[in-house]
């Protein structure tokens, strides 16, 4: 019999679409410890671990992993800019692009730049731009490419940091580092350095004072380079929110500053016997 070439034949085993059924995020209550343990209202953040020089091919990278969120990142350049039209004589240009892998996130993504990769890769480099040296770069970009591996929760803030820690190691002159922190405030309570369930809680919910920060922050020039926000709160919940933030960035410099320095010392070549 001949086969009908016309039909689109349908698999051999088929499983219940409601296997794949998305639930809605469920509503963690705001008065409850965390998941995790670490405290509510005050500034804990998620231990780090942080590495740099882990991709040869790049000028930089750096590997960052808080709970389980790991994003890497990788710089590339100075180098002559591909288009003339955007060539400056008197500055760089620093362009960033931030992808998910597919597998970072509960529901499965495409290699594809959609429109939350966009946003993320804007945010990110109008985090980094003012505290990068451009001007002793002109006519020339610098590459910053952020791939999240696992995203468990404040990708942007972790981004931010591991992205800045590449840039430092590809030996890019800086005014000063740049890290970044998140906040999620719930009503009358507030959670630092969010999970991705804690993340997700307060979007499913409705009322005032929800919503989601980061903050990004030069800790030497005590200056802030990048701020982002959503949701509905007041400005004394905000500017507290900023003040919780800008703490918890000065918690993760030192552990950022010996990251560095051990690459150093790594790169640096052995002592000459003599």
């Amino acid at each position: 019999m001949p086969t009908d070439t016309k039909r689109v034949r349908g698999p051999d085993v088929s499983q219940s679409p409601f296997l794949f059924w998305s639930r809605p995020a469920e509503v963690l209550p705001s008065h409850e410890p965390r998941a995790d343990g670490r405290q509510r209202d005050q500034v804990d953040v998620r231990p780090v671990f942080v590495r740099c020089g882990l991709v040869s091919q790049a000028k930089g990278s750096a590997y960052i992993e808080a709970g389980n969120t790991k994003v890497l990142c990788c710089v590339y350049g100075p180098r002559e800019t591909e288009r003339k039209d955007e060539t400056d004589m008197k500055s760089g240009r620093l362009t960033t692009d931030m992808r998910f892998a597919p597998f970072s996130c509960p529901e499965r993504g495409s290699w594809i730049q959609g429109s939350q990769d966009k946003d993320f890769s804007l945010m990110l480099q109008e985090s980094l731009q003012p505290a990068v040296c451009l001007h002793r770069y002109p006519r020339s970009q610098i590459e910053v490419n952020v791939m999240v591996l696992e995203n468990s929760g404040s990708i942007l803030a972790h981004a931010i940091t591991c992205a800045s820690m590449a840039l430092a190691d590809a030996g890019i002159e800086m005014y000063d580092l740049v890290l970044g922190c998140s906040l999620r405030q719930d009503g009358g309570s507030y959670v630092v350095d969010p999970t991705y369930p804690e993340e997700n809680s307060w979007r499913s919910g409705s009322g005032e004072k929800r919503g989601g920060l980061t903050v990004a922050f030069l800790p030497s020039l005590n200056q802030v380079s990048g701020l982002q926000s959503d949701g509905e709160m007041a400005e004394e919940t905000l500017t507290a929110g900023i003040r919780t933030c800008i703490e918890g960035c000065y918690k993760l410099y030192p552990v950022i500053q010996r990251a560095l320095i051990k690459a150093v010392r790594r790169a640096a070549p052995p002592p000459a016997e003599s």
